[in-house]
């Protein structure tokens, strides 16, 4: 079969024809159609997991997928032969991943059915990113009506997170570079934009907002940028950051609760995904399609910052 695989820990990702994985017990043979993106997939290959988990090589990338089940194996009791299926396929060993035409995982991974309606496309898109912006947009404990930043609101988890907080009646303010980012990302539910190419985020938002915000969601900024960020949001507010940067005693400092956010995935939090993608009627994800074959070159541009919006391999 056809995979994306890389040889060695931050090798080059690159197609290859490997050989189609055997069923074992209490696993499923899954034909994948589609499979999502994430920043995850590039850093796992280049030694994310080394030493927390064991690894094969060649290592297939990817986490996210979804496909149809083509056969069970010995045991499996959760799912049969013809179901269609999506979510988070990461398991050990790290390596046989949703890049591929095919992958054999355990039943009990992070899966489930694709709600009706859902293309495979549009469900591979969502397991990471809409499991982590659903916990996100939890986490901040808002009313309806309050307000609450997206900065890097354009990427997966970002679209999701907009989406997400305008179902649940927040005010989203979220950054976007240029007239088409602006205009997808309002569909989603953003009621202001702000455009950090045209001056300090920081001042826009205090001009257009002189009391400050409610909450802060931050997916992109280092250290310095997201303490200078959590300026706009009023004290007793939330300030989140998905990438590690925040520092609890500024933060406590200015009477602000959050810090640094890792998403716990599991079933249950993806079946709650899908009751809100339900919910969104007529509300289309911005997705960037490419080939099996166009990977490598995506994945490029996700690790250099280049990526816009959400990016799905179609297979």
């Amino acid at each position: 079969m056809k995979a994306i695989t890389v040889e060695v820990f931050k090798g080059n990702p690159a197609l290859t024809e490997i050989p189609k994985p055997v069923l074992k017990p209490g696993q499923i043979l899954v034909k994948l159609k589609a499979a999502g993106l994430n920043p995850t997939d590039w850093k796992i290959a280049d030694g994310l997991l080394d030493g927390k988990m064991k690894h094969v090589f060649p290592l297939i990338l990817g986490v996210d997928g979804a496909g149809v089940v083509e056969a069970i194996g010995e045991g499996v009791s959760l799912f049969k032969t013809g179901d269609k299926i999506y979510g988070q396929f990461l398991h050990q060993p790290v390596g046989e991943g949703t890049y591929a035409e095919y992958i054999a995982v355990p039943e009990t991974a992070i899966i489930t059915r694709i709600p009706k309606g859902l293309s495979f496309e549009q469900a591979a898109a969502l397991p990471v990113a809409g499991m982590t912006a659903f916990q996100l947009v939890r986490e901040l404990h808002l009313i309806r009506g309050q307000t609450v930043l997206i900065v890097g609101a354009t990427g997966g988890v970002g679209t999701f997170a907009t989406l997400f907080a305008n179902l649940n009646g927040f005010n989203v303010l979220a950054t976007a570079r240029g007239e088409a980012a602006e205009k997808g990302i309002k569909k989603l539910g953003a009621k202001v934009t702000f455009d950090y190419t045209q001056g300090d985020l920081v001042e826009q938002v205090k001009r257009a907002y002189p009391d400050g915000v409610d909450a802060l969601i931050d997916l992109v900024s280092d250290a310095a940028a997201f303490d200078h960020l959590s300026g706009v949001v009023k004290p007793g507010g939330v300030a989140l950051t998905t990438v590690f940067t925040a520092d609890p005693e500024k933060l406590k400092a200015k009477n602000l609760k959050g810090g640094n956010f890792e998403v716990k995935g599991s079933v249950s939090v993806l079946e709650s995904v899908n009751e809100m993608i339900e919910v969104a009627e007529n509300i289309s994800i911005p997705i960037q399609q490419v080939s099996l074959e166009e990977a490598p070159e995506a994945l490029a541009r996700s690790k250099e910052g280049r990526a816009l919006g959400k990016t799905v391999i179609v297979i």
